[in-house]
């Protein structure tokens, strides 16, 4: 099972998604058919829903760069290390989204698609999944495109 503790720090999110709980736990049921890493272990992470302004803060702090983000992953473990856990319950890190850009992407699609591309791209990063490499970048492709896929 995988739960996820929601943090809202933009009244804009309450406009386009009314309960993000709820929102949330339909969608992450569906994910451990899909991902075997899943498969009887309970894991949580944090989703911080905020704004431009906020993310650009978390990006400078973190990555030293000073520019707004779409999202941003804080793995608690290595992917190294998150493979090697044995026990069933445990925290694999935070995620943050940003509003305002979800929001201009959706202007060509759609508020719901564009947000779990986000959100469901920065979970693989908590799961040790990268775009460094080519290879990597079409491998978080693929899991991507079968997790929007189950999801949508």
């Amino acid at each position: 099972m995988i739960k996820v503790n929601v943090e809202v720090r933009s009244g804009l999110w309450r406009k386009k998604i009314k309960n993000p709980k709820k929102y949330f736990s339909k969608k992450l049921k569906r994910i451990p058919k899909i991902i075997k890493f899943f498969k009887d272990k309970n894991i949580s992470f944090t989703i911080l829903l905020t704004n431009s302004f906020n993310m650009k803060q978390l990006n400078k702090k973190f990555r030293n760069i000073d520019k707004a983000t779409d999202v941003l992953s804080f793995p608690f473990f290595s992917s190294k290390n998150l493979k090697l856990i044995k026990e069933k319950n445990f925290y694999i890190g935070d995620i943050a989204v940003s509003y305002e850009i979800i929001n201009i992407r959706s202007k060509k699609s759609f508020f719901n698609l564009e947000f779990d591309k986000m959100w469901v791209h920065g979970f693989l990063h908590l799961l040790g999944y990268n775009h460094i490499k080519n290879k990597d970048y079409l491998k978080m492709q693929n899991i991507e495109k079968i997790i929007i896929n189950s999801i949508s």
